[in-house]
């Protein structure tokens, strides 16, 4: 008689699977070891110090090092599974910080969640977990991994509110067929709730904010010191060419950013002045009315499509084009090398190079790429020459 498939799957018994669980010490990966634990399952808890404990220890709500490898350490204890510490501070350094840094120097908004995801957890952490014969590796991101017709499928998770599938559109099919996230259909007030029945210490940790690397939200501070020297001031400029002011490096800015840009004027119409675009080869900032800010045509590289999701060229896709911003419609445009182009249906604000751009097909993840230009084109005919073009 054959097995019946267990909660992840796998035609065999739970006690004979064995689940490589990313342990980052928050509550989210603490509950999937629980949970998978308690359902009989061959754990194994994996965390990874991606940074300088003194740093982490220095920042409270910081995730892979310092505290939270302790809290991690403790949850294993408690629910009674191996637990193993690797030091990828190294790694994490060539394959995130440093691009991190770069990107900011090149003018663009960064998201160094993704990379790590693409380069680390989903790469080398995944490599180290079949070397522990892992069946598969699981993590505590609120997505779900869905079988379709054509094989696994990345979709959205089920609490819009803690929804994580835009962070993982670089997610290859590989590594889909592999992964496993057992809280992709939970609420975190259900995830709490678990943690509490658990018994575990981490049931009332806060989550993690910002990015984990930079304390207290300061990203300017870890450029200066990844690339010392790098903020050299310049001209903070009207998009109709008048001088409003002078800025300490481009650096301190963002596309969209509204405070602190360090001028107090106002445009004709009284309105406030953001930041539409930044010139690094003449160290400008550039700022403008919101209006300035619109882009209909975004320019992307290094997509990504999984499995058999590739759309045809001028289909109408959902795209996400920021973490907390709304699915906005778009065409996709194929190109050639791993680009690609979304038409907006309308202009959105703020779009910045550097950022993401994930693609839906109502609950389910496409792919995605990232953000290298934008553009806002003012005519029905170019519109329509975008939309033709091959």
């Amino acid at each position: 008689m054959t097995k019946s498939f267990n909660s992840l799957g796998f035609a065999k018994a739970p006690a004979e699977t064995r689940v490589v669980v990313a342990m980052s010490g928050g509550v989210d990966s603490s509950v999937v070891a629980a949970l998978l634990k308690e359902e009989g399952y061959d754990v194994v808890g994996v965390t990874l110090q991606l940074y300088d404990h003194g740093v982490a220890l220095a920042k409270k709500g910081a995730c892979c090092a310092g505290q939270d490898i302790y809290d991690a350490r403790r949850v294993a204890e408690r629910i009674g599974i191996p637990h193993f510490v690797l030091d990828y501070e190294t790694k994490f350094s060539d394959a995130v910080m440093q691009e991190f840094a770069d990107s900011y120097l090149k003018g663009e908004t960064p998201i160094p969640c993704v990379r790590c995801n693409q380069r680390v957890k989903f790469r080398d952490l995944l490599a180290q977990a079949r070397d522990l014969g892992g069946d598969c590796l699981a993590t505590g991101h609120y997505v779900r991994r869905v079988m379709g017709a054509q094989g696994a499928e990345l979709h959205r998770g089920t609490d819009p509110n803690r929804d994580q599938s835009y962070f993982l559109f670089a997610t290859t099919q590989e590594q889909l067929d592999y992964l496993r996230f057992p809280l992709g259909h939970l609420p975190k007030a259900e995830t709490r709730a678990l943690a509490e029945r658990f018994g575990l210490e981490v049931a009332a940790k806060p989550d993690s904010q910002d990015i984990c690397f930079v304390p207290n939200g300061n990203y300017v501070s870890v450029v200066e010191r990844l690339r010392p020297g790098a903020a050299a001031p310049g001209e903070i400029v009207h998009v109709d060419g008048r001088v409003l002011g002078k800025h300490q490096g481009i650096i301190h800015y963002t596309i969209g950013q509204r405070r602190g840009i360090g001028v107090n004027e106002k445009g004709t119409n009284n309105e406030p002045l953001y930041v539409v675009r930044l010139d690094t080869a003449r160290r400008q900032v550039i700022v403008g009315p919101k209006s300035a800010l619109a882009r209909n045509l975004v320019h992307l590289r290094e997509v990504n499509w999984l499995g058999g999701a590739i759309p045809a060229t001028g289909e109408l896709i959902s795209v996400k084009l920021r973490s907390m911003s709304a699915p906005a419609a778009g065409r996709v445009l194929l190109g050639s090398d791993g680009t690609a182009r979304v038409l907006l249906a309308e202009a959105q604000f703020g779009v910045a190079p550097g950022q993401a751009a994930a693609f839906y097909q109502g609950d389910r993840v496409l792919g995605g790429g990232w953000i290298a230009a934008t553009e806002c084109l003012a005519s029905e005919g170019e519109v329509g020459q975008a939309a033709t073009a091959a």
